[in-house]
């Protein structure tokens, strides 16, 4: 099995797909797999999917069940079984970041690429503190002020990898009414606006801007962000967000349609240097 420096839930992902393999050329199903470790095949199918850790004492009856002998081969994948646990630095924010989340945050830290497409919002990793603040008190209003500020701190700190030594390359379409919706207020939004000009000079950022003249395209109504991640081990995939939970797509058809709609939507927005420039305009012409 490859090695790298792939954070917990990579190596989730890289495991859970390890066993998957292992228990189909064993010719066993989930539910029967399940019983080896006294578990549902519902939590079979979480951990072939990466979706939670498993024990190191139960990868080793799983293996033990798919007739896995090799001392080499059981050694490796015990080994990662036991990096799958370790904590990555978004634990800290445990109070404030629900589970669907944090296998975002985790796949998010180890991209080598993450290309977005926004149909309302600024893209996460672009906003400024106040505006991220104003999109939480609006999405959840019943949240008390301390929650909100450890959210947004969860955000910025998020950020930080975009300035660090090998950051991700961030390619993001914002649609044009992204940049017309006055979230926080006037004063927000002609903030944010800056910033996101300041982002673009960034050479691993690229922002583009789908104007309201190019009418109907691929992708009306629906935000997603595409991952890609630097060990060809690691599938690609396609994160969707909704107001209880999250959406990934990673079979490779699915995830390519998506590819291609990224694609489409980089072809009709406006080049980046148009795009600085219709953002430029919008910050002027700000009361």
């Amino acid at each position: 099995m490859a090695k790298s420096s792939a954070g917990p839930t990579v190596r989730s992902r890289r495991l859970g797909a390890e066993l998957r393999r292992l228990r189909e050329a064993a010719g066993l199903t989930a539910g029967e797999a399940g019983q080896a470790i006294r578990a549902s095949d519902a939590k079979i199918s979480r951990i072939e999917n990466g979706r939670v850790a498993v024990r190191a004492v139960d990868v080793g009856d799983l293996l033990s069940l798919y007739g896995v002998d090799d001392a080499g081969q059981r050694e490796a994948i015990l080994v990662l079984a036991k990096e799958t646990r370790r904590q990555g630095w978004w634990r800290s924010f445990g109070d404030v970041v629900p589970r669907w989340m944090e296998v975002y945050i985790g796949l998010e830290a180890d991209a080598s690429s993450i290309n977005v497409y926004q149909s309302s919002l600024v893209e996460g990793l672009l906003q400024t503190p106040e505006y991220a603040a104003a999109v939480i008190r609006s999405t959840w209003p019943e949240l008390p002020g301390d929650e909100v500020r450890r959210r947004v701190a969860l955000r910025t700190s998020r950020q930080e990898r975009l300035a660090g030594a090998q950051p991700p390359r961030l390619w993001v379409v914002l649609d044009e009414a992204v940049l017309r919706r006055p979230v926080g207020g006037p004063d927000v939004l002609d903030a944010q606006l800056r910033h996101l000009l300041d982002a673009g000079t960034r050479p691993n950022v690229t922002i583009q801007v789908l104007p309201f003249d190019v009418g109907g395209h691929a992708a009306l109504g629906t935000s997603f962000t595409h991952l890609a991640f630097p060990d060809p081990d690691d599938p690609e995939v396609v994160y969707l967000e909704v107001l209880t939970g999250s959406l990934y797509v990673e079979k490779p058809a699915e995830v390519r349609l998506y590819r291609d709609k990224l694609d489409h939507l980089r072809a009709l927005a406006l080049n980046p240097r148009d795009s600085t420039e219709m953002i430029q305009r919008l910050v002027r012409d700000q009361p």
